[in-house]
């Protein structure tokens, strides 16, 4: 296949993927998220860089939000939102991670590959991509792409989107984000 059928299927496997996704978990999520003191954000491996994406636009949109791990990150408390990202719903640590949370009885959301999962079942909320985890299905071809690719392009997409609906409820001013954006580049 040549590079402009590959695009084209790339973009066909995530479309196809994004439309299975119910609007009212989605819509909780961005209502949870508007109105949480603090948001923490933590995944690991390529996740960990997706969901970075999504931690930083909610930065540039006014909110206190904090990558767990990093130097900066305060405590996480009763008011706050912890969300998670991860395709398998088995990594370790994030589970571990979501456990310390709700212990300080912050809310845990997740954008998640396998609903029922370790991760989805002790979410608050979860917003479901259905497809295979590459741990449980590794022959899986549902996608043509390399496990775990489809899924994190999904999970980005569903974030910027999530990102644009906050984005447009404080009335879509690029001013007052762009005052959040650093300067030190």
């Amino acid at each position: 296949m040549n590079v402009q059928g590959l695009l084209e299927a790339v973009f066909d496997e995530g479309r196809n993927l994004l439309k299975a996704v119910p609007g009212d978990p989605v819509e909780r999520f961005i209502t949870g998220l508007d109105h949480a003191d603090r948001i923490f954000c933590t995944a690991q491996g390529r996740s960990g860089y997706v969901l970075r994406c999504f931690c930083m636009r909610l930065m540039h949109l006014g909110y206190q939000a904090f990558f767990v791990g990093e130097a900066i990150t305060p405590r996480i408390g009763k008011a706050d939102v912890l969300v998670v990202l991860s395709g398998s719903g088995q990594t370790a640590l994030t589970y571990e991670l979501i456990k310390l949370g709700q212990q300080q009885g912050a809310l845990t959301y997740g954008v998640i590959g396998v609903e029922d999962s370790p991760i989805g079942r002790i979410l608050d909320l979860k917003v479901c991509l259905p497809l295979a985890s590459r741990r449980d299905h590794p022959d899986d071809v549902s996608s043509i792409q390399p496990p775990g690719s489809l899924f994190e392009q999904a999970a980005f997409v569903m974030l910027e989107t999530i990102v644009l609906a906050l984005y447009q409820r404080q009335g879509s001013d690029g001013r007052t984000l762009l005052e959040h954006h650093t300067n030190l580049e």
